[in-house]
């Protein structure tokens, strides 16, 4: 199935993103509620506040679903200047040309790439496991368990973990987020999370233990997932990563391919 990288897909896939992140903002709101998290929806454009520094705390959509305006742009800026954070707006390329003479106009500066990939969600093959790992969803009362998991795979980076660890508690507890992990011999080994929306699937969350890792767990993680996605109706599923990373490499190795890249734009509060 050959997917084109037209308007209506980039409004799919960045609807999805977005609704992931607004459930990610309500149950930090749940768990931390002196934090003030919360989001709101300007014109189309869902503004996300998960703290000051937070890299949840942005946008999605804008420029997607309906054209920029001066208004448009005065009430996002107030939503993030009312809580003491920068403003960062993540712009597909789909999004309309006149967001780029907005921006330029009120001093933003381009200061992150991202790479959105996708690929259809097709029946899965039942194939004769070829490792020991299995795959299973985790429960509601094995988040923590889980966020442990997908924080010890980043356990070279101390601060990193950590970060990791208090953004899986809350991913973990989100509406509409469906957690897997992946076990060797009854133990877990890597971790990988699933957000649906509208029939498109979400792919994020994917770790593994330092000593577990070239052994298929991702892999594994990933045709699980897939498969769930199927069943649940989905025809979509995408995923996020660094332009030419490993992380983009492998999605592109299990048949995502490139629907485009994104800019990432801040205005400092000064």
């Amino acid at each position: 199935m050959l997917l084109l990288a037209d308007v209506p897909l980039a409004r799919r896939l960045e609807r999805t993103e977005a609704h992931a992140n607004a459930a990610f903002v309500e149950a930090r709101a749940s768990l931390s509620p002196d934090l003030g998290a919360e989001w709101i929806d300007v014109d189309g454009t869902w503004a996300m506040f998960d703290g000051v520094g937070s890299p949840l705390t942005q946008t999605f959509g804008l420029g997607l679903f309906s054209t920029p305006t001066d208004a448009q742009m005065d009430a996002l800026q107030a939503f993030f200047g009312a809580r003491g954070a920068d403003v960062f707006h993540e712009v597909s390329p789909m999004a309309d040309s006149v967001i780029l003479s907005l921006l330029a106009a009120r001093g933003y500066q381009a200061v992150e790439w991202s790479t959105v990939l996708v690929q259809a969600v097709r029946a899965p093959v039942v194939e004769t496991p070829t490792t020991a790992i299995t795959v299973r969803v985790t429960s509601a009362d094995e988040a923590d368990h889980w966020a442990s998991i997908a924080a010890g795979g980043w356990g070279e980076h101390a601060e990193v973990a950590e970060f990791v660890r208090a953004l899986g508690r809350v991913n973990a507890r989100a509406q509409g987020t469906i957690c897997f992990m992946a076990e060797e011999d009854g133990n877990a080994i890597a971790t990988g999370g699933l957000h649906i929306y509208e029939g498109v699937a979400l792919f994020a969350g994917a770790s593994t233990l330092p000593h577990a890792r070239n052994r298929g767990a991702q892999r594994a993680l990933l045709d699980a997932r897939l498969a769930y996605a199927h069943a649940a109706g989905c025809d979509l599923a995408m995923m996020g990563a660094a332009p030419g990373s490993s992380s983009q490499k492998n999605a592109q190795r299990a048949g995502f391919a490139v629907a485009y890249s994104r800019v990432k734009w801040m205005k400092g509060r000064g």
